[in-house]
């Protein structure tokens, strides 16, 4: 168990990142709460009450990161079970799944049932296929296996999973030989989570507490709902975070007309991953025009009208709404909605609970200033240009050059005031904090790129406003002691007139200093993170002797 206490503790030596003093060394923190930043100097007149003196030899605080979007029980599974992100061919994620059902086979503690894995990516393969159900079954040798792919919008499953999930054939998305998406796909991955134990269900979730811990992230939004988890998911993995052990976690339900199952469970809103489309990868985000490699535009799963009903209900209610929407058509549907429960309800009144929609890939000027106009927040993951930017990557792929150099306008969305929340939507793409500042201050499109502060900023801050709670995310007097200690080389200021390097170390700018993220730098490594006062992560070369 970590501490729960009202002890006082003092950290110096080190940099503060505070605006409340732009070359604060030292922070007082008294149980849950910062109470004072200043210099070494001045931090002498409260060595004799502390509990605790963190030496910090340099090392930067910061508050700590908040990841906007994840899905815990997934990507624990991932961690603790077969990862096949990064595999390089078919034929060696095929030998990875073999190996991982020998592996389970021969384990004496393996509860059996439905083995489950991630990450795999077809585009990145020699082969340029996913593999057939005949290879997929030769490779499981008849086991039960769910891996879903890289964007979590499609699968695979061996003929054994199928077996179990009744009325599958006649889903739509059903293929009979390739991947499931849609209907179908939704249906085979309940069925694989329906058959994981309590103790795995556990195990994941800590897996990715601890991670997240790790890494510097004091608080997760968990993105749950009927077809992506369960009730029993959400409520196992709020409980187990209110042990205390690791990072906050905020749950979302996305179900349409979810507003009483939401309360029920204790969810901070109504929304998340309800799916108004798929995703890109798996050709399901919803498009106005045809996919450059495929004659369709992709699933629509809600219509504007439907969003409109579950924007108006929630809002009546009080809570948050939230929608999965990438592809333009989606989108436009997520705004259309949104309006009409304004026109319905109060415009003022649906802007004040800053409804989200998470992903928001396929902006123009046009539904940017809708966000404006409608109070929403966009819930985003940098780490998604980062995979799936680039002349050769997926987007091209999928959309050609020109759609693909338009995703993911963050310089946009931040000139046109939308609040922004990073997250990494963990599997789909890994928790790190860090790379995730990166990604956004160094987008492939480099017109969407935005300075590393609004980028820590939309992580830190930004990830407490989307829940409404304006004063959380800053290391100032009085504020929730959250927050992590990292070893970071220079400490710098990126020159406002420059998103692409420009980098100042210039002291007069009054800035707080933020590790230099150029790529090919090395990331910052967290030594301690704390939560509400409570020390969470401790890196072993921090932990006192004995």
């Amino acid at each position: 168990m970590t501490e729960r206490t009202s002890r006082t503790v003092l950290l110096r030596g080190g940099a503060v990142y505070s605006p409340a003093d732009p070359f604060a060394t030292a922070m007082l923190v008294e149980g849950e709460h910062v109470a004072w930043v200043g210099s070494d100097g001045a931090a002498g007149a409260y060595a004799d009450i502390a509990d605790e003196i963190v030496e910090l030899d340099g090392a930067l605080v910061t508050p700590a990161f908040v990841d906007a979007h994840v899905h815990a029980t997934s990507t624990g599974l991932a961690l603790t079970g077969l990862d096949l992100t990064g595999s390089p061919s078919l034929a060696a994620a095929l030998a990875a799944v073999a190996a991982f059902v020998a592996s389970a086979a021969a384990d004496p503690d393996e509860p059996g049932g439905v083995l489950l894995g991630h990450g795999w990516d077809e585009t990145g393969w020699p082969e340029g296929r996913p593999p057939t159900l005949a290879e997929l079954d030769a490779a499981a040798g008849g086991a039960a296996v769910y891996l879903s792919r890289t964007d979590v919008h499609s699968a695979l499953a061996t003929t054994a999973l199928r077996a179990l999930t009744p009325g599958l054939a006649g889903q739509p998305g059903h293929d009979a030989d390739g991947p499931l998406t849609r209907d179908a796909h939704h249906a085979v991955r309940q069925t694989a989570l329906a058959h994981l134990t309590p103790g795995q269900r556990r195990r994941a979730q800590r897996a990715t507490l601890a991670r997240a811990a790790e890494l510097g992230i004091g608080s997760l939004h968990e993105c749950a709902g009927p077809e992506i988890s369960s009730e029993a998911d959400l409520t196992a993995l709020l409980a187990l975070a209110a042990e205390g052990e690791g990072p906050e976690v905020f749950g979302y339900w996305g179900e349409l007309g979810g507003v009483e199952t939401a309360r029920r469970l204790g969810a901070a809103g109504a929304g998340g991953d309800l799916f108004v489309d798929g995703a890109l990868g798996s050709h399901t985000a919803c498009l106005h025009a045809s996919y450059a490699d495929a004659d369709h535009t992709g699933t629509s799963y809600l219509s504007a009208g439907q969003v409109a009903d579950h924007v108006s209900a929630c809002t009546e209610a009080g809570l948050q709404a939230g929608f999965h929407a990438i592809g333009d058509a989606a989108i436009a549907a997520v705004l259309d909605g949104v309006r009409a429960a304004g026109e319905r309800v109060g415009a003022d009144r649906v802007r004040a609970l800053r409804h989200r929609v998470e992903h928001a890939e396929a902006l123009d000027d046009k539904s940017i200033a809708a966000f404006t106009e409608l109070g929403l927040t966009a819930s985003v993951q940098p780490a998604f240009d980062a995979a799936w930017g680039g002349p050769d990557g997926m987007y091209v792929q999928r959309l050609g050059a020109e759609r693909a150099a338009a995703l993911n306008p963050f310089a946009a969305l931040l000139r046109a005031g939308v609040p922004l929340a990073f997250g990494s939507d963990a599997p789909v793409t890994p928790l790190d904090p860090w790379g995730t500042v990166r990604a956004a201050a160094f987008h492939r499109t480099p017109d969407h790129r935005i300075s590393v502060r609004a980028a820590f900023t939309a992580h830190t801050r930004g990830g407490w406003r989307a829940l409404g709670r304006d004063q959380d995310g800053v290391l100032v007097p009085g504020a929730i002691a959250s927050y992590a200690v990292w070893a970071a080389d220079d400490l710098v200021v990126q020159a406002p007139d420059s998103r692409v390097a420009g980098w100042s170390t210039d002291p007069r700018s009054g800035t707080p200093g933020l590790p230099d993220l150029t790529p090919g730098r090395p990331l910052p490594v967290c030594l301690r993170t704390v939560v509400r006062g409570r020390t969470v992560y401790l890196a072993a070369d921090d932990r006192p002797a004995g």
